[in-house]
């Protein structure tokens, strides 16, 4: 199979995903600052949640320009990114009707934990399908410090969601910086691969 079938079905997933979680958004209910001031923390969850899925997509399309080859391990590992994906509205709905509280920070958190491993199994998948060391994708990994400091900084939010909802909110929002720009080892790995 070619990645170009597994992009498109990742782009419609994320779509979809993104979609869902601005249908979760609730208008202020009349104007005034006092309802525009209590829709603001489903805002700021449905914005990290926004850039976090926008994150794993960048992501996801350098990653796959690297990519010659899928088999059916990739096929599911990208399956289990989807699926973590798709939990994000269903957090954001959470802390619509709990407020910013520690259990669906928590499982913000979760969620966010469960998306870095599954991404991390995604690339793994890929090295494998295209013999290891020889693999597009493992020469432009390199040292993977950035991936293991996210998943260890998102599981140390969990048990922070239980000290202070925002202490875990700070590193969400810290984490999410840090990738705000798409990872360019890939970009490195296409230009050194064509010569150029």
């Amino acid at each position: 199979m070619s990645p170009g079938r597994l992009n498109a079905l990742t782009d419609g997933v994320v779509a979809i995903v993104m979609t869902i979680m601005v249908l979760e958004l609730k208008i202020p209910a009349e104007p005034s600052l006092k309802a525009v001031l209590a829709v603001l923390p489903l805002l700021a969850a449905y914005l990290l949640a926004f850039i976090n899925v926008a994150i794993y997509w960048n992501n996801h399309h350098h990653m796959m320009q690297s990519a010659r080859r899928v088999t059916g391990g990739v096929l599911w590992a990208n399956h289990a990114l989807l699926f973590c994906l798709t939990l994000f509205p269903l957090v954001i709905r959470w802390i619509d009707d709990a407020g910013v509280t520690p259990w669906p920070l928590a499982s913000f958190g979760i969620v966010l934990v469960a998306a870095a491993m599954s991404y991390d199994q995604l690339e793994r998948a890929l090295i494998r399908a295209e013999g290891g060391s020889e693999s597009g994708v493992q020469k432009a990994l390199g040292s993977r410090m950035k991936e293991w400091m996210s998943a260890l900084l998102y599981a140390a939010a969990i048990p922070a969601a239980f000290v202070s909802p925002y202490i875990s909110v700070a590193i969400y929002v810290g984490v999410s910086i840090m990738w705000i720009i798409p990872d360019r080892r890939f970009e490195r790995e296409l230009f050194e691969r064509s010569g150029r």
